[in-house]
């Protein structure tokens, strides 16, 4: 758990400033400036209309009385892009926009996957049926 707070609160931000620099060196400070706003304003554009059509697909799932668990796991996807893309970086926006993207959304959908039913095998989580 400290690794990945670590990881979190100091190399990712470090990383980041890294990325901003370099990035400023090549195309300059106003540009990298504006680049880096352009970015989270279309993530965020982006992320608001999946998120619209998750909400939509996950309506007419329970319209239909099915449970819309994949839509739900999509949601939650969606809803941590948006967090993700709102934080100024180029490689959170990367990492914002592949969560947003649905091919490359399907992997991180199927490591979720994985670990809830790890996470169940473990015992770290109990499901109860009623």
């Amino acid at each position: 758990m400290l690794l990945k707070l670590f990881l979190a609160f100091t190399i990712i931000p470090a990383l980041e400033i890294f990325l901003f620099i370099e990035i400023g060196k090549n195309i300059g400070t106003a540009n990298t400036f504006i680049l880096v706003i352009l970015s989270g304003f279309t993530g965020a554009y982006l992320a608001k209309i999946q998120g619209f059509q998750t909400m939509m697909r996950i309506r007419s799932d329970l319209d239909q009385g099915i449970m819309p668990a994949e839509e739900l796991v999509d949601a939650i996807i969606i809803f941590a892009a948006g967090i993700v893309l709102l934080t100024p970086g180029f490689f959170t926006d990367i990492l914002g926009l592949l969560l947003l993207f649905p091919p490359s959304r399907f992997y991180f959908k199927r490591f979720i996957r994985f670990k809830f039913d790890h996470w169940v095998q473990q015992g770290n989580i109990r499901i109860n049926r009623f």
